[in-house]
C-alpha cells in the first residue's frame, strides 16, 4: 500500500467515524438483528411440540436465530448508502475529489474501509444472534461445532458485509441518498419477497442477491428444496451482484463531474 493510499484510507476512516448517523446505523444492525432473532427463537421453542413431523424434520435452529437479519440488513443498506452518498448531499464530494484526483483510489478506499467495518459489525451480530438465539431454543438448540453451523454463522457476517457493499455500489451510481434508499428498500423488502414466493417467478427470485446469499446461513435444507446451488454457490451469486454494482459505481464516478 503506497503512502498516498494509506492517507486516503485513514481520511475515509475518520469521515465514517465522525458521522453520527453511520455509528447509530451500525449499532442498530446489532440490536435489531439480535433482539428479533432471540424473540423468534423463543417463539419457535414454544411451538416445537405442536409442529408436524415434516416441520420438525426441517427445523433449522441456526437459521431461526438469524430471523432478525431481514431487519438488520435494512440498517446495513442505510449504512452503505450513507457512507457513499453523504458526500454528495453535503457537497463535500468536490473537496474529496480535489484532494484525491484518482477517482478509483478514492472509491476503493471508501468502500474498503466501510466494508471492513460492516464485516466486523456483521460478524459480531451473527455470532451474538446465534449464541443468544440458541440459548432461547433450549433443548432444540444447535451447537457451534455441529456440521455446517460455523459456516452458517461466519456466512451471516459475510452476508451483512455484502449487503452493505451492494448498497455502496448502488449509491455510487445514483449519488442521491433518497433515490438509492427508494430503490434498495422496496427491492429487498417487497420485490424480492414477492418474486420468491410466487410460483411463476420463484426460479428468477432465487438468483436475486439476498435470496442467493442467505442460503449460506441455512444448515438444514428444506425437504422440497430444489435450489440449483449450495450455500457457497449462493454467496458467490450474491458476490457477482455486488461486483456488478461496484463496477457500475466506479464507471459512472470516472465518467461524470462531481
Amino acid at each position: 500500500m503506497s503512502m498516498a493510499t494509506t492517507q486516503v484510507v485513514r481520511s475515509e476512516w475518520t469521515k465514517i467515524r465522525s458521522v453520527a448517523s453511520t455509528v447509530w446505523t451500525l449499532s442498530l444492525v446489532v440490536v435489531v438483528t439480535v433482539a428479533l432473532g432471540m424473540l423468534i427463537s423463543a417463539l419457535s421453542k414454544n411451538e416445537f411440540d405442536s409442529m408436524s413431523a415434516q416441520d420438525r424434520a426441517q427445523f433449522d435452529p441456526t437459521f431461526i436465530s438469524f430471523a432478525g437479519m431481514s431487519l438488520g440488513q435494512l440498517a446495513m443498506i442505510v449504512f452503505g448508502v450513507l457512507v457513499v452518498s453523504n458526500e454528495y448531499s453535503t457537497g463535500m464530494i468536490r473537496t474529496s475529489l480535489a484532494a484525491v484526483p484518482k477517482r478509483g483510489s478514492f472509491l476503493f478506499s471508501k468502500i474498503s474501509v466501510a466494508t471492513a467495518l460492516a464485516l466486523l459489525v456483521g460478524l459480531v451480530t451473527s455470532f451474538a444472534a446465534f449464541f443468544l438465539g440458541q440459548a432461547m431454543l433450549g433443548e432444540h438448540r444447535a451447537e457451534i461445532g455441529d456440521p455446517g453451523v460455523l459456516r452458517a454463522v461466519i456466512g451471516g457476517g459475510l452476508y451483512m458485509a455484502l449487503i452493505a457493499m451492494f448498497s455502496m455500489g448502488v449509491a455510487a451510481m445514483l449519488r442521491s441518498p433518497m433515490l438509492s434508499l427508494g430503490i434498495l428498500m422496496p427491492f429487498f423488502f417487497l420485490i424480492s419477497n414477492i418474486l420468491g414466493n410466487v410460483d411463476a417467478t420463484k426460479k428468477v427470485g432465487r438468483f436475486l442477491p439476498d435470496q442467493a446469499g442467505s442460503k449460506i446461513m441455512q444448515v438444514v435444507t428444506p425437504i422440497d428444496d430444489d435450489t440449483p446451488y449450495g450455500p457457497w454457490g449462493g454467496l458467490g451469486i450474491m458476490g457477482l451482484w455486488v461486483l456488478a454494482a461496484l463496477v457500475g459505481g466506479y464507471v459512472l464516478l470516472k465518467k461524470r463531474d462531481a
